[in-house]
């Protein structure tokens, strides 16, 4: 399966890079994770839970960066076993890269794969349920550099 979308954040690029790379904020972000602990350079350890059409499963795997170009881009690449219900591995080419009018382009082409229960729920499913988890990841990320939007603040 493989997803290719770009989004703009309303964050300069030095910005993204480091959130990209903060533990906290990459827990903060992934839908389901329970704990990530670990650094860019030595790798992340990660505990996510998630569902999958009638398949509950509480991945644990490792998180690696490679092809790492500060400031402009990395492969993330990352596998986690769920016990019965299978593993999912995949990897994504992250780059950033300056937004015209302001801002940061962060494009990302993923590829990713599933085996065991998981394989089995058919390539519909699990294809949206990626596509659904990626868009979440991506819309936390963008939400938590650049803020409240005006409609989201409280009122004084």
């Amino acid at each position: 399966m493989e997803m290719h979308a770009t989004r703009t954040i309303a964050a300069d690029r030095i910005k993204v890079w480091e959130a990209l790379n903060d533990p906290d904020v990459l827990k903060a972000c992934i839908p389901g994770c329970e704990e990530l602990t670990g650094s860019p350079e030595e790798g992340f350890q990660a505990l996510v839970k998630q569902k999958v059409g009638p398949v509950k499963a509480t991945f644990k795997g490792e998180v690696t960066l490679t092809d790492v170009v500060p400031g402009t881009s990395y492969t993330i690449s990352g596998e986690g076993k769920g016990g019965v219900a299978g593993f999912a591995k995949g990897a994504a080419q992250v780059a950033l890269s300056d937004a015209e009018g302001g801002g940061t382009n962060l494009h990302y082409d993923v590829d990713a794969k599933v085996g065991g229960k998981l394989a089995q729920l058919g390539s519909r499913l699990v294809d949206s349920f990626a596509q659904k988890m990626a868009d979440q990841f991506f819309e936390r990320f963008q939400a938590r550099l650049e803020g409240p939007t005006p409609d989201e603040t409280p009122d004084a």
